[in-house]
Parts: structure tokens; sequence; C-alpha cells
């Protein structure tokens, strides 16, 4: 029996050690770049946040003049084209006003004198040439706070993907260069990993929302949509 087991345990000795050594090979040789795409387009899309707040000396009272100014400003909307889909409620707040006086102790008195309520909608504009005369629309019926627009698009994934080539091609024309400066050549990829950047919100200014002051000159602009990515050449 025990000469039987013999080679069984030479063999499973000699095998352990030559798959160990395998596992310790060195790692061929590698080059890894970055590379940066940007591609641009017109935003097809603008969402704005109007704020309606008005003021009462009762909670009850102030909301119910809010609740009146802001049914006017959706109805416009809806009026201008404004899908239901397109407006959103983005928060209602409540808040009371108080007035300080200083007292002989050094201390202060806190009267309350009102409730403030302010309710804030955000709305999508998809024709974007219409987004200065949404905004009248909104001041005109009530909107008197805050104020926020942001240009983007709604399906950019065409241009992200113009973008991302865009990125690979630089990342592979810098690999290159390397490569040759090096004096080897570039095998195949071994990884490609990537990040989207999208552009900013575009803020505009809250003196825009101003009745007497007009209709609201609004550029788009463009959109730029940059990608970077990270790729790994074997090196020959």
């Amino acid at each position: 029996m025990t000469r039987h087991l013999l080679p069984l345990a030479l063999a499973a000795a000699i095998a352990f050690p030559a798959m160990a050594g395998a596992t310790d090979l060195p790692t061929p040789p590698r080059i890894i770049v970055s590379g940066e795409g940007e591609a641009t387009v017109a935003p097809d899309l603008a969402v704005l946040t109007l704020s309606v707040m008005r003021e009462a000396k009762t909670a009850r009272a102030a909301l119910d003049a809010n609740n009146d100014a802001m049914a006017a400003v959706i109805a416009a909307m809806k009026a201008a084209g404004i899908k239901d889909r397109d407006l959103q409620t983005a928060g209602i707040q409540i808040n009371p006003r108080y007035n300080y006086t200083n007292k002989p102790d050094g201390g202060q008195e806190a009267e309350l004198v009102a409730y403030q309520v302010t309710n804030t909608l955000s709305v999508r504009v998809r024709d974007v040439d219409k987004t200065g005369e949404i905004l009248d629309k909104a001041v005109s019926l009530g909107v008197n706070q805050g104020g926020g627009i942001a240009f983007t698009n709604d399906n950019p994934a065409a241009t992200v993907t113009e973008a991302r080539k865009k990125a690979v091609a630089d990342a592979m024309a810098k690999a290159k260069t390397l490569a040759e400066a090096a004096g080897v050549s570039l095998g195949r990829v071994l990884e490609i990993t990537d990040q989207n950047i999208r552009p900013a919100p575009m803020p505009i200014n809250a003196k825009a929302f101003d009745a007497a002051a007009g209709a609201a000159p609004v550029q788009a602009g463009e959109n730029a949509y940059n990608v970077q990515v990270t790729v790994t050449f074997e090196l020959k």
C-alpha cells in the first residue's frame, strides 16, 4: 500500500511548485495613457425654476394668496404649450417673519409680524426659443423670487458618443507618440475606462425676474459634452 502511494505524493510535490511559479510570471510591459474628447450641440431643453412668494398676517391667508398666484402661473404655462409632465412642484415653504427690537438689558424682543409662503415650480421648456416668453408670462402673473435656468439636452447620447470616439483617438495618438519615442511598439489594448462630464447648468441673473424690465433676453448658446478615457496598451 505504501509503495503505491509514494509515486502519487512525489507527483503532487512536483506539480505544486510548478503552479506557484506560473503565478509569479512578470507583468508584461504596458503603457497607460489618458485621452480627452469634446463634442458640442445646441440645447433643445430649458429647465426653469420659478418661485412665488406671498406674505400675510396669518399662514392661512398667505397660503391662499400663494395658491391663487401659482395657479395662474401654471395655467399660463399650460396655455403656452407646456405639458403636465414638464411641470413639477419643487417645494413649498411656510416661514414666520419677525421684527426684532433691542431691549435695555441687551437682549432682543421678537414680534411676529407676518407669514411668508413660497411655492417653487420647475418648468421644462422644450421649445427653447420660447424661454424668454415663458419667463415674461410667469413674472407678470406673480413669480417674484429666485429664478434659475439650465439649458440642456433631452437625449445627448449621440453627442457623448462623438466625444468618446475623439477621446479614444486622442489616447491612441498619445500612446503611439510615446511608444515611438521609447523605441517600442504598441500591442493590444488591455483596458479602457471612461468618464462623462456633463455641462454645468447656466444660471440666469435674478434681475431678469422684474416685471417692469420687459422681455428677458435669453441666449441658449451650446452645450459641450466632455469625455475622458484611460487606455492601457501592451508593449511589444
